[in-house]
């Protein structure tokens, strides 16, 4: 019979092997804790990449209002007409109105700070909320000056003659 002071050869063996254990039940948990971080940190991460995006608007507006609007020669509506746009940079403006010189313009559309290389990478897929880069255009346009009909007929026989007589 064993004393209650002495211990059993059994018990000797078990505590290293429930040590171990133990040590490796943790490391096995603490794992765990860690991919399970990791895993919610980039779903995170996923689900919040492209919820905020970046807006890009370009309104024209003109004096009188109601002129067509052309974009880089494509008809884009009447002012005040508003459009998306993708890329920054300069862009040829062209409002058309009855009675109403038509004007031509090649708008700057400036690029802000933080759609400067490297940092729209940021701004287009990493915002947590969504940016709108607006810009206006206004312009006035000017009365079609009509030339009474005797100054025209005038103008075009002094072309005739020139014409006869050569250089």
């Amino acid at each position: 019979m064993i004393a209650s002071h002495q211990v059993s050869p059994l018990v000797k063996t078990q505590q290293p092997y429930k040590a171990a254990r133990l040590d490796r039940e943790f490391a096995v948990t603490t794992t765990w804790h860690i991919c399970r971080t990791l895993v919610l940190a980039s779903s995170m991460i996923v689900t919040l990449c492209g919820c905020g995006s970046l807006h890009r608007r370009i309104t024209v507006r003109s004096d009188p209002p109601r002129a067509l609007v052309l974009v880089d020669g494509d008809e884009k509506g009447y002012t005040p007409m508003q459009m998306d746009f993708t890329y920054y940079g300069t862009r040829e403006i062209t409002l058309i109105k009855d009675g109403y010189e038509t004007l031509n313009a090649m708008q700057k559309v400036r690029t802000p700070w933080y759609q400067i290389v490297p940092l729209d990478f940021f701004s287009d897929n990493f915002l947590p909320f969504k940016v709108t880069n607006r810009h206006e255009f206004s312009y006035q346009l000017q009365p079609q000056v009509v030339v009474p009909t005797g100054e025209l007929l005038d103008r075009a026989n002094a072309f005739r003659s020139e014409a006869q007589i050569g250089p």
